[in-house]
């Protein structure tokens, strides 16, 4: 099923996991891809591993999720660097697997290394891979910005670009205070884009982790999450409760304001996103049984 129709039936819910490392194998995922069954999500996305490596572990584990586990699969490609030959080979790879969902990115760009291939935005792959057809087509979205983008002026422009070019839904990087997320729907309202815009939530269960990825990928983190990371940052079950209970309760005000779709961020951790699951599972259903009337 493509993921652009689900959102006219559902506020769809979802769950992002990463591949193995390259000297990792394969089989190492499926544990994680157990605990997350139950949960019975919309899609589960897949990401690369760093840098963008581990193509072929992506298509791989997205098959699994799509053939064996009969999940719906939104399988991560980006496109720095890549030839034109690289990509259809790719699209090509994931039509045999049965994969009909594709989150296209333009990646990280290498470090230290010459940029060589035929793509330079993630608009340049929406447009390949909506002309090679039989996709429903996602792009990334940034409530506060691009960490690259020189304003955010800017950076709405090119977010527009790539819905111009043919994506069909958004799934927004992480964020910790929902008031940045209403304000980015928002400005997407006056610029005329009205696709479905699906929230990226992140469980914090580690303090120096969340730190990394958001120096990373330039979220802020609001005073009060803040005072939850100093309180408990010596105490790993005390913040992971914590971060469990922050994580839920924005999703529950996500929901109560008719969010199109939740997107939890597993980070390979099935024990924290059923947890949460189970939070407002009597809501879920409650969002289940409203959009089926």
């Amino acid at each position: 099923m493509y993921i652009k129709d689900m959102f006219q039936e559902k506020t769809v819910m979802s769950l992002e996991i990463f591949p193995p490392k390259t000297t990792s194998p394969i089989d190492t995922v499926l544990s994680t891809l157990e605990g997350l069954k139950d949960i019975k999500p919309d899609f589960i996305s897949v990401t690369y591993g760093a840098a963008g490596s581990g193509r072929s572990n992506t298509t791989k584990i997205a098959s699994l999720i799509k053939n064996k586990y009969n999940i719906e699969a939104l399988a991560h490609l980006t496109c720095i660097s890549s030839t034109e030959t690289e990509i259809d080979n790719i699209l090509k790879e994931l039509k045999e697997n049965n994969i009909q969902n594709i989150l296209a990115l333009r990646g990280d760009i290498p470090a230290l290394t010459e940029v060589k291939g035929e793509f330079t935005y993630a608009n340049d792959l929406v447009q390949k891979i909506k002309k090679a057809g039989n996709f429903s087509i996602g792009a990334a979205c940034y409530p506060e910005g691009h960490i690259e983008a020189s304003n955010l002026v800017n950076d709405m422009k090119n977010l527009k670009l790539k819905v111009e070019s043919g994506a069909d839904f958004l799934i927004t990087q992480m964020f910790f205070e929902n008031g940045l997320f209403y304000e980015f729907r928002e400005k997407l309202d006056l610029l005329g884009v009205n696709i479905p815009v699906t929230a990226g939530i992140m469980p914090v269960i580690n303090k120096k982790q969340i730190e990394k990825i958001t120096s990373f990928c330039g979220a802020s983190l609001p005073a009060k999450f803040k005072r939850i990371l100093w309180k408990y940052e010596n105490n790993p079950e005390a913040l992971k409760q914590a971060g469990i209970v922050y994580a839920t309760e924005q999703i529950i005000d996500l929901l109560a304001e008719g969010v199109d779709g939740i997107h939890l961020y597993t980070m390979n951790k099935p024990e924290v996103a059923k947890k949460i699951f189970e939070n407002f599972d009597s809501i879920r259903q409650s969002e289940d049984s409203q959009c089926s009337l």
